[in-house]
């Protein structure tokens, strides 16, 4: 090889060196842009970060109801599902996103997840010419009369007391009940939960939706099953006499 061919190979090399310099792998070419998390309002990505792990992929609803049902926003404003996303509600899984309630999302991004939830995944004339019991309560719910409109709309499928069978889930559960809010209880009466074939409020008994004084009333009888200290299998004095065994077990 001459001495002009050898020249002309070091040059190229070098420039092939020179070129991937301030590129660290995984990083993005040079005219790309980064963006900083707070930055960032493309409805997909916000949405697949915050909300798919209890909402589900595109919606479609898992730990959490599904923000795809055209019922359920048809009976929840723009206003009402924002303050849930920003605010989140207490004492239950749903936490708040809001920057001034503690959480990661500024007001544009929280706006970008609201008006697109809606405008994606809405549908004109959902509800047809059916007058949906409204999104809150009107006035105080009567447990008796709840019990009584459990019975009727809702047992054949959660089976008598609501400790769930075959056909439906147990929603007299301690640890439901502690997880979900009065409100959230009321949504999925009315909108159902279409993921899991749980109907609307038009769904329970063919021919006769319930009223919104029964969805109400329902919701009082299922609040009323809360109990102080959810989710303890045992009994204390039961709970107790375990420890004390698996303790002397490991002695």
């Amino acid at each position: 090889m001459n001495v002009l061919r050898l020249l002309c190979v070091l040059v190229a090399l070098l420039a092939t060196l020179v070129s991937g310099c301030g590129t660290p792998h995984g990083q993005p070419n040079k005219g790309s842009e980064v963006l900083a998390p707070t930055e960032i309002l493309e409805f997909r990505t916000l949405y697949a970060e915050n909300c798919a792990g209890c909402h589900g992929a595109d919606g479609r609803g898992g730990a959490a109801i599904a923000l795809a049902n055209p019922v359920y926003l048809a009976i929840a404003d723009e206003a009402a599902i924002r303050k849930v996303i920003a605010n989140g509600v207490p004492r239950t899984a749903m936490p708040a996103f809001a920057e001034s309630a503690g959480g990661l999302l500024t007001d544009a991004q929280i706006d970008v997840l609201t008006k697109d939830i809606r405008s994606r995944w809405s549908k004109q004339g959902i509800l047809d010419t059916a007058a949906a019991p409204s999104y809150a309560p009107k006035s105080a719910g009567d447990p008796q009369r709840g019990e009584i409109a459990y019975k009727t709309y809702c047992e054949s499928c959660h089976v008598p007391g609501g400790g769930g069978g075959s056909n439906g889930s147990a929603i007299t559960d301690d640890s439901f009940l502690a997880l979900v809010s009065d409100q959230g209880l009321r949504t999925i009466v009315i909108a159902g939960r279409p993921e899991f074939g749980a109907p609307d409020w038009r769904g329970n008994v063919p021919g006769k939706p319930m009223s919104d004084q029964e969805v109400t009333d329902v919701v009082a009888w299922l609040a009323s099953r809360r109990v102080q200290n959810p989710g303890q299998p045992y009994s204390a004095s039961i709970y107790t006499q375990h420890q004390e065994s698996e303790d002397a077990k490991r002695k």
